[in-house]
């Protein structure tokens, strides 16, 4: 990791735009001015980026604390901020093992700060995109046991793959290799929910930067075609194993996921 790839400070980017969007610090004048043009047109995207970080702490949770998963490869982590996926599994399982993969040369130049894990488990942090599966789950399989169930992770990361059946492809042959009790997680957004949010997008997707493409929720449903879901199966991400607040149901929001065990 001594070698860092250049850095384009003059194109947002996503995993910038996002952590913009949360609050962090880690963008640039031009990610603030794509994800201040976006609110613009869709105010309520700051709630869905937020909404979408809990909505991995609630999964992480539960595989780490009632499935007993101890193994995660997080695709398409992004930027660190809180409750990043060790930081959430190595609470409740300090012996936990995540390895983290993204194509940001501004993540990877974060890399040190994602692998500050617990003594007992391990944080690794490997530069590679998601159109190489096969290399991703050999350089992933020298932290992680991958002859035990892992929980893959991908969230909001399939958007950026255009093809749907591309996309699809990309999963299967990611969950293919991995062991009977594994899971997949992902997270993805929707375009059900607000005429202002599919605009918005439309206008960042022609801004310069890697183009994110909207689902249905029929669509995220099929990533999961071969798994068996967990309750209450792909919903919006808001309403995914809700804790219980006297506020009554949460409001959905344009962001579908699911959890799904590997037979």
């Amino acid at each position: 990791m001594s070698e860092h790839p250049p850095i384009d400070t003059f194109v947002p980017h996503s995993a910038r735009v996002w952590n913009y969007w949360l609050g962090g610090k880690d963008n640039y004048p031009v990610d603030q001015e794509a994800g201040e043009a976006f609110l613009k047109v869709f105010p309520g995207m700051a709630q869905g980026a937020r909404a979408s970080r809990a909505f991995l702490g609630r999964t992480v949770r539960y595989l780490a604390r009632e499935v007993g998963i101890r193994g995660f490869l997080d695709i398409g982590t992004g930027l660190p901020t809180a409750d990043n996926t060790h930081e959430v599994a190595q609470v409740f399982a300090p012996d936990s093992r995540i390895v983290y993969v993204d194509n940001d040369p501004l993540v990877l130049a974060h890399a040190r700060a994602l692998m500050r894990g617990t003594e007992q488990g391990a944080t690794e942090y490997l530069h590679a995109d998601l159109r190489e599966p096969e290399r991703i789950l050999e350089s992933a399989a020298g932290t992680l046991d991958l002859d035990r169930p892992v929980a893959l992770m991908l969230m909001g990361i399939l958007g950026h793959v255009a093809d749907h059946d591309e996309a699809r492809d990309l999963v299967r042959r990611l969950m293919d290799p991995l062991p009977s009790g594994s899971f997949l997680t992902i997270n993805d957004g929707t375009n059900v929910h607000s005429a202002a949010n599919v605009e918005a997008h439309e206008q960042y997707n022609q801004s310069g930067g890697t183009p994110y493409v909207q689902r249905s929720p029929e669509e995220i449903a099929a990533f999961f075609e071969g798994l068996e879901l967990v309750e209450p199966g792909v919903v919006s991400v808001t309403r995914w194993r809700y804790e219980e607040n006297g506020f009554g149901v949460p409001p959905e929001v344009d962001g579908y996921g699911g959890v799904a065990r590997k037979p």
